[in-house]
């Protein structure tokens, strides 16, 4: 096994200030250790902490015993792939809330479906500059940050929506969803009546600085019905969607 974590330099001096980030930590996982020197290098000077795998099972296990603040996480990698890890992790009661983004060199949109579907959080196509690396981290922190915030319990119709477990409960079932089914039903129920367009849900649910297609809006809507049923949230043709009045 192999991995390896990284503190930036500034932590170790007495007197420095710290970074706003300082308390955060990234886990790369990339079987290309060029490319982990890289992005730990640029990573550094931006505060976080950094956490180095350069396999699938590595990344896992160092997920569990670190808890990073988030994973980059490549997806052809031999053995475990990262679609694998990220599926692994969104089934693990421990690592299913930590955000995902998957680096990669596949840019076809079956792929970036694929890989939003199982709960990954963006999808960045390499290559790309280190500062819109930053700038797309940056954003999905961000972005939980004002989520962890902004969410209150709270009851719709015969659903009790418990945002400290990510749980939507019916009676006497429970449902657990994964973090963005969450999110969006969240948003969707707490706009009761109001239609939304996809776009809308995009910027409202992963962010206005996070680039996904239109159709993970669609594809993440048929999974909370799989789990749900079809009572809750209606779609409004040529227009978008909105949660049942």
């Amino acid at each position: 096994m192999w991995y390896c974590i990284h503190y930036p330099d500034q932590l170790k001096t007495n007197g420095t200030v710290l970074s706003k980030n300082s308390k955060k930590t990234i886990l790369v996982v990339d079987d290309e250790k060029d490319l982990l020197d890289l992005i730990e290098y640029n990573l550094k000077k931006e505060g976080y902490l950094v956490l180095k795998a350069e396999n699938g099972e590595d990344g896992i296990a160092l997920a569990r015993d670190e808890r990073p603040s988030l994973v980059l996480l490549d997806i052809m990698m031999p053995e475990v792939d990262g679609i694998e890890v990220c599926r692994r992790m969104r089934k693990d009661k421990e690592l299913k809330l930590i955000p995902i983004i998957f680096l990669t060199a596949r840019s076809d949109e079956k792929t970036e479906i694929e890989g939003l579907d199982i709960g990954a959080d963006d999808f960045i196509t390499k290559p790309i500059s280190t500062s819109k690396l930053i700038s797309r981290i940056n954003a999905v922190m961000r972005r939980y940050d004002e989520n962890e915030i902004k969410l209150q319990n709270f009851k719709i119709h015969d659903l009790e929506i418990d945002k400290d477990r990510y749980m939507v409960i019916r009676g006497e079932q429970e449902f657990q969803l994964p973090r963005k089914e969450f999110e969006l039903l969240y948003y969707l129920a707490s706009k009761k009546g109001k239609v939304r367009d996809r776009q809308t849900l995009l910027n409202k649910v992963w962010g206005d600085n996070i680039y996904v297609v239109d159709r993970t809006v669609d594809v993440h809507i048929r999974k909370i019905r799989e789990k749900l049923g079809d009572d809750y949230i209606e779609t409004v043709k040529g227009v978008g969607y909105k949660f049942r009045e």
